[in-house]
């Protein structure tokens, strides 16, 4: 009889929890972004949206996966707002209906690193197309991420513009990863090869290991971030107030002051142009 009556009173307690959980996870108040690689592993989210949440009572759920697939994501309807950095994608993804607007938010710039013997012979070069040329010309390996995300767009405008199609030698001096930034800098570091990184996500790297800057400053490694509200007239479960309420603070004197100020080894990662 005791064990029965302790056995009731325990489920008793455990519905009550149960009951008294529901309606605080109902009511939880959150976003889901997609958004790109270099966002989230350069800590910058880390950074910002601790800063938004305490203002606005709202969670930030960030899935940080290529450009491509995050577009991919939001195109299913996967969530609320896309940040990321292929502005022609970008808007391609409002022009058929998927977002409601696109806005600029913040730049850095994309580098090329490789190893600190340069057997390409391309340090201090300021021509990024050239200096794959070289790289391609002295089959110098390269790592590529090979992921449609917005660095591996970038890449392939590169080659292209050198009149490079590296896809011929896949496998041989040309390794295409498959994966995120992070995971091709390290396939990077391991074999001594070259790769195009975005600055963020390489300050922010910790196995640098013989890779340095080799290429940097040339026009065309200018890397703009945009975001857009994925569309609540195609996905009616889009949380479209507490989204566009994430992109107008992105966008505010706080929101740009929040990315303008994180930094790293004393280095600004972003640099706020919603303005």
């Amino acid at each position: 009889m005791t064990k029965r009556f302790l056995s009731t009173v325990l489920a008793g307690l455990i519905l009550s929890i149960i009951l008294l959980m529901a309606p605080a996870r109902a009511d939880e108040t959150f976003i889901i972004v997609q958004s790109t690689t270099s966002t989230q592993n350069s800590g910058l989210f880390d950074h910002i949206l601790p800063v938004f949440t305490e203002t606005s009572g709202i969670e930030v759920r960030v899935v940080a996966v290529g450009t491509g697939q995050a577009i991919k994501n939001a195109a299913n309807g996967d969530g609320d707002v896309l940040l990321v950095h292929a502005q022609s994608a970008e808007e391609a993804f409002v022009e058929e209906g998927l977002g409601v607007e696109r806005f600029d938010l913040m730049y850095n710039d994309f580098v090329i690193v490789g190893p600190s013997g340069d057997p390409a012979g391309i340090a201090g070069m300021t021509d990024a197309s050239d200096a794959l040329a070289m790289i391609a010309e002295s089959g110098s390996t390269f790592a590529s991420r090979g992921d449609d995300s917005g660095t591996h767009k970038k890449e392939q405008a590169l080659w292209q513009e050198a009149g490079i199609d590296p896809a011929g030698s896949s496998g041989d001096w040309y390794l295409e990863t498959g994966s995120g930034m992070g995971a091709t800098l390290n396939t990077a570091s391991a074999m001594g090869a070259y790769a195009l990184t975005d600055r963020a996500t390489w300050l922010a790297f910790a196995n640098k290991g013989d890779l340095v800057i080799a290429v940097e400053g040339d026009a065309r490694l200018f890397n703009q971030y945009g975001v857009i509200l994925v569309n609540p007239e195609r996905f009616a479960h889009v949380k479209a107030e507490e989204g566009q309420a994430f992109i107008d603070w992105l966008r505010s004197d706080e929101g740009q002051d929040a990315i303008g100020s994180y930094q790293l080894d004393g280095q600004q990662l972003f640099f706020p142009n919603a303005k």
